[in-house]
């Protein structure tokens, strides 16, 4: 196809681009780095979900598997579960393990049967078979830790421990399981023993906190949702939760998706950001033209050929900024999958998602439309001698209304395709309406200050009556800085602020009032001695105990609980089993805000408090049913009464809290809290730590410290991801600031060469920028902090239901680098300014 048989508009702005794409090197880099955040994460999670998918069968150990929690399955429904397909049985539970000499440590024991496991295969630092590492002989067992126990007790492979009445050898180093990541979050050392052993241990006893797994690898044609089915038509009380391959960890699959949407949402910052360099670009590219298209409107081209030729001429470096954006978002998968694999906790499955990357060149479409339709439309609609005068005395005119009707249809566009991909709407909602109110805050800040430097006396100092009159001056950059600067630093201060928030509910606020531990499976039979002994051991501390079960939810007012649809931070109820208690009066850390609570006598129908957030999740009122199978057998009781709850004081919380009279004769085991009134030191907590494993070694006793750093660990590698995405923000605001800086160097370059022949020291005209920069800076900077808290604030509070603690260093070290960066970046190019001749410019101004 020649040249001349492409439509006019077309033709021209490829004749245009043949002298090249000067001055668009910041739209093309910002809607590149904001496509490729949002392509690239979307790649990413796909990556991540695909290689669940692909490895489901391995990661779930099986293609189906049964869970209970606190009890075997009965001999029916291991017969049952047994004709399936090819059985494996495998149990999890902590525990202490005991040293010699009276180091103590929390383990997470995982104990097999022979034909563990089913698919894949156990790795072990000599690399020896399963069979040949773990075994059990009487009160002796052989097993494998993680190498984590050894470290933490200064133990090499043969050293032996002690677990409950089970004396164990450490016969090697645990290197992986195959299907480790289905267990969640552990709390300590992975140690695996035979199931012979455990039973050896004692640790088994009614209602002990122990998760029974049964999996099958079924025939090729039997269907996992088949096998699910007939369970559940043949057991209806049995209380399993029931996972197949295809759905092997669904709260990874959830969290992905939680964390998948919010880093999308902070690459989408990234290319809003992008999008007022994409303004910058347009705006000056339209002033360059200004000479053509006076000339163009001269010779008969109408404003709608005019808006034509040079919209064509945006959406095509559009195209390429979000061509090179598509091309690195794709390629990131494919560099962790293959640079990375070693150091993932996930399986990766690099593929190429077309909808994806679909979607990340629709978000970068629309942006670069919203961004560039206003500037292009003010060339639309000035009349040619008004583009004449434009160099000396600026037109201001609002756009012809079907450019701002366009616009506002991309803006619109933009926030549908937030709402409507966005796995939780209400976070979408909340991004969307706060990033829509950063814009024009940001816009009346910016029209504040220009209004606030007009309207100010004159003072007396050139350098400063110089930088307040630049700016507020025709053409000032302004706008631009206020707004590219403040939506990067509002970003950074809330995500640091949320950062520093949540490590300091985990590290400083929370254990000042939390417990120092929580003990596990306390028999009722020995509880009296235990209160005992914890008087005793640790007198000036207070502790509390109450009875503990699992269950889990089956059915809310008659309704199946996998049909129900919670919102997404009320999902993890109706997600496995949960703790469940009874006691005649309120626990403490609770208040009943609906309902009554029963008497202590109280002997009617079952009856159960919730949480109040949770109740209205599930659309439970005073006087709803809900059903919960606990020890095999389906409960169902009437809500009684609705509580609020303290979780941040770490103390003994339950959603469910039965009337005492509806497990009466059930086998329970305690749970119980230690709290020192000022904290303890480590000293202390692990000489008491070694004195509970040697009075009662079938007690699990669980630090609060180490299960606090359990957390903040991983919230830190979360954190890390999220400043990473972040990142791309913070360089699209930096980029957009040069770009804005940059635009101006030609005025600047005016006053500087009229300043010198005024008689101007160069010293003089840098000090009068670095005040421009710096009132600009220091502005823009404090509206950052000020956002940004509140946004991080709305985030802690509502969000995360943490206390806000305001951390000001982070925070103004934040509005300090924005200070920084901005007198940096204003006298990058002001510098090379000042030192050239003034000769060489006068001839041409």
């Amino acid at each position: 196809m020649s040249l001349a048989s492409l439509p006019l508009p077309l033709r021209f702005a490829l004749r245009e681009l043949r002298a090249g794409i000067r001055g668009f090197g910041i739209f093309l880099a910002c809607l590149a780095l904001g496509v490729m955040a949002i392509a690239g994460v979307d790649a990413i999670s796909s990556a991540l979900s695909d290689g669940l998918r692909s490895q489901g069968r391995v990661i779930n150990g099986g293609d189906i598997e049964f869970t209970l929690v606190g009890r075997e399955a009965s001999p029916e429904e291991l017969a049952f579960i047994g004709k399936q397909g090819r059985l494996s049985i495998a149990a999890s539970t902590r525990a202490m393990a005991r040293t010699p000499d009276g180091q103590t440590a929390l383990v997470e024991i995982k104990a097999v049967d022979p034909a563990y496991p089913l698919l894949g295969a156990v790795e072990f630092g000599q690399g020896r078979a399963l069979s040949a590492t773990i075994g059990s002989q009487g009160s002796r067992a052989d097993a494998a830790a993680d190498a984590a126990l050894f470290a933490r007790l200064g133990l090499q492979p043969g050293a032996t421990v002690t677990i409950g009445n089970l004396t164990v050898t450490l016969a090697d180093r645990l290197i992986g399981e195959p299907d480790k990541i289905a267990g969640g979050i552990s709390f300590g050392p992975r140690l695996m023993i035979t199931l012979d052993a455990l039973r050896e241990s004692g640790l088994i006893q009614p209602g002990s906190l122990i998760r029974w797994r049964y999996r099958l690898v079924l025939p090729p044609d039997v269907s996992p949702d088949a096998v699910r089915q007939r369970a559940n038509q043949a057991f209806p009380q049995a209380g399993w939760e029931v996972r197949t391959r295809d759905d092997a960890s669904p709260e990874l699959r959830r969290g992905i998706e939680r964390f998948t949407m919010f880093i999308t949402l902070v690459g989408l910052t990234a290319l809003l950001v992008g999008g007022v360099g994409v303004a910058n670009a347009v705006r000056a590219f339209v002033e360059r033209q200004r000479d053509s298209i006076a000339t163009l409107k001269t010779l008969g081209a109408g404003a709608n050929l005019v808006t034509g030729i040079y919209l064509t001429q945006t959406l095509l470096l559009a195209a390429l900024g979000i061509v090179i954006g598509l091309a690195a978002g794709a390629a990131l998968p494919f560099i962790l999958a293959y640079g990375f694999a070693d150091y993932l906790p996930l399986p990766i499955t690099p593929v190429l998602n077309p909808a994806g990357l679909a979607l990340a060149a629709l978000y970068g479409l629309l942006t670069a439309l919203a961004f560039s339709l206003l500037p292009l439309g003010r060339a639309r609609d000035i009349s040619v001698s008004a583009l004449f005068r434009d160099a000396i005395a600026p037109t201001r005119r609002w756009p012809a209304p079907i450019v701002l009707i366009l616009a506002g249809l991309a803006v619109a566009a933009l926030v549908a395709l937030a709402l409507f991909f966005a796995a939780d709407r209400k976070v979408a909602l909340v991004y969307v309406a706060s990033a829509l109110g950063a814009f024009v805050l940001l816009r009346v800040v910016a029209s504040l200050l220009m209004a606030l430097a007009r309207r100010l006396p004159r003072p007396h100092s050139t350098p400063l009556r110089l930088a307040v009159t630049n700016i507020h001056r025709p053409g000032a950059a302004t706008p631009s800085v206020v707004l590219s600067l403040g939506l990067g630093l509002c970003l950074l201060v809330a995500l640091t602020l949320v950062d520093g928030n949540i490590r300091h509910q985990l590290s400083a606020a929370i254990p000042d009032k939390a417990p120092s531990f929580f003990f596990v499976d306390i028999r009722r039979a020995d509880a009296p001695r235990f209160d005992a002994f914890l008087k005793q051991a640790a007198p000036q501390a207070t502790s509390e105990r109450v009875p503990m079960l699992r269950g889990r939810i089956v059915s809310v007012k008659d309704v199946p609980a996998e049909k129900i649809k919670p919102p997404p931070n009320i999902a993890w109820v109706l997600s496995g089993d949960r703790g469940v208690t009874f006691t005649d009066a309120v626990p403490a850390g609770s208040r009943v805000v609906e309902g009554q609570w029963w008497a202590p006598d109280y002997a009617g129908p079952p009856l159960v408090s919730l949480e109040q957030e949770v109740a209205h999740g599930l659309g439970l009122a005073v006087g709803d049913d809900i059903t919960v199978n606990v020890l095999g057998r389906n409960i169902t009781a009437k809500v009684g009464a609705l509580r609020k709850l303290e979780w941040q004081n770490f103390g003994i919380n339950f959603v469910l809290v039965y009337s005492p009279n509806t497990f009466k004769g059930a086998p329970v085991t305690d749970i119980a809290t230690l709290t020192f009134p000022h904290g303890a030191d480590d000293a202390v907590e692990l000489g008491l730590l070694k004195q509970v494993a040697d009075a009662f070694p079938m007690v699990t006793a669980v630090r609060i410290k180490d299960a606090l750093q359990s957390f903040a660990d991983l919230a830190g590698q979360l954190a890390m991801a999220i400043r990473a995405a972040a990142a791309i923000a913070l360089v699209a605001s930096i980029l957009v600031l040069a770009g804005a800086l940059a635009a101006g160097q030609s005025s600047r370059l005016y006053d500087a060469v009229i300043l010198k022949v005024l008689g101007a020291t160069r010293g003089r005209i840098l000090f009068a920028f670095i005040l421009e920069y710096g009132l600009l800076g220091l502005a823009t900077g404090l509206f950052g902090v000020v956002a940004g808290t509140a946004c991080a604030w709305l985030i802690v509070t509502y969000l995360m239901n943490f206390s806000f603690t305001f951390l000001a260093g982070p925070a103004f070290g934040a509005a300090f680098g924005a200070l920084a960066l901005t007198i940096l970046f204003g006298l990058a190019g002001t510098w090379r300014i000042l030192r050239q001749k003034p000769a060489t410019h006068l001839r041409s101004l």
